[in-house]
């Protein structure tokens, strides 16, 4: 069966979205909500505030969710695209329908809570929460609409966790590094025993080249008189 569809409305999995081009800006959201009557209610306020903003010059409403695919599309190129796209798919459920006025430490503490309970650590929420205040600081900043206004009027302070749950670092042993080099293939061997040796991080090792290979010349002058040399 084909999914359903009014004027302005798409029935997805049991949920209406608003799927309309109002006044040449597209609206793409949910709904949230599986009654008709409620999300023709929700369109029909939608289409007002872009109305509004229209012809008052007002700063429309716009969702996290709109917030979050306008970064997403201005950040292709970037190496971490795909962390901030797993961060931003874990935190729609909570605050991808929120308006961008609404998002702030209270409507985030759902998302917390759940992250908390799920075992994870301080650090790695909070790496969720920096996106957020990433998208919300741009909002407020730097995107304007067609009328001049920022996005958000001013951004939030983002709190971010303490990390005093961290794990506390664990310095190998010598055998326990002996073990590791030995369970390598050669090649990664020798960039562990490079690593460990240097203290240089992943990118420092895996992205080398050849080409940027130098001769350095011994500047330390022989001594005749030295027996050992």
């Amino acid at each position: 069966m084909g999914r359903k569809r009014f004027p302005g409305l798409r029935e997805r999995a049991g949920i209406w979205h608003i799927e309309k081009q109002i006044f040449g800006r597209k609206i793409h959201e949910s709904t949230g909500t599986g009654d008709l009557k409620k999300a023709e209610l929700m369109l029909a306020r939608r289409i007002e505030e872009v109305r509004q903003a229209k012809v008052f010059g007002l700063r429309p409403a716009r969702t996290f969710r709109e917030a979050a695919t306008r970064f997403l599309e201005e950040n292709l190129a970037l190496r971490s695209i795909s962390d901030y796209a797993m961060h931003l798919k874990q935190l729609d459920p909570y605050i991808g329908c929120v308006a961008l006025a609404q998002v702030h430490l209270g409507t985030l503490k759902p998302f917390i809570e759940d992250r908390q309970a799920a075992g994870l650590k301080h650090k790695s929420i909070n790496l969720a929460l920096s996106v957020v205040r990433r998208i919300l600081n741009l909002a407020a900043r730097l995107w304007r609409d067609e009328s001049g206004h920022t996005w958000l009027e001013t951004a939030p302070l983002i709190q971010l966790l303490p990390t005093t749950d961290a794990r506390k670092p664990y310095p190998i042993s010598w055998d326990e590094q002996a073990t590791l080099m030995r369970a390598l293939p050669d090649h990664l061997a020798r960039m562990g025993s490079f690593k460990v040796n240097t203290g240089c991080r992943e990118q420092e090792v895996c992205q080398l080249r050849w080409e940027w290979e130098i001769t350095v010349p011994n500047w330390i002058p022989r001594c005749s008189s030295f027996q050992g040399w």
